[in-house]
């Protein structure tokens, strides 16, 4: 069963650089994608960054620039994605999940999916960014 567990959040300052990960365990296919979303006060999740399995991304325009995805696959079924934060501003501030879908979106082409199009998803973790 596919098991997704964000960790690295916590409270950071205007400006300081955080990095986040993400670990996907037991999944077992040769496509993928997976994205990074944060959650805001209405609980409604919203895209921050995603990437496929070709290493195609996607960010959206508020953090291009400052933030970085990536995502490294093991033998054993693991694959490790993180979402590097630099610059970072108080807007950033919310609960940070880690959801992940089978078979590639075609980020080259076309922009990252909402929540709707991924599978699986992790507890969150909270970021938040104090002046």
């Amino acid at each position: 069963q596919v098991q997704v567990v964000e960790s690295g959040g916590g409270t950071v300052q205007i400006g300081d650089s955080l990095t986040l990960t993400c670990v996907v365990t037991e999944y077992q296919w040769l496509s993928y994608s997976a994205g990074w979303f944060r959650q805001n006060i209405g609980g409604e999740r919203a895209r921050v960054a995603g990437i496929d399995s070709d290493g195609s991304t996607d960010y959206v325009n508020a953090v291009k620039g400052r933030f970085t995805i990536s995502s490294q696959g093991k033998r054993d079924r693991t694959l490790t994605l993180t979402l590097s934060m630099s610059n970072v501003k108080p807007e950033d501030t919310g609960l940070y999940f880690c959801a992940i879908k089978r078979g590639e979106w075609g980020l080259r082409l076309h922009p990252m999916p909402d929540s709707s199009a991924f599978t699986w998803w992790g507890q969150g973790t909270q970021v938040t960014v104090s002046s």
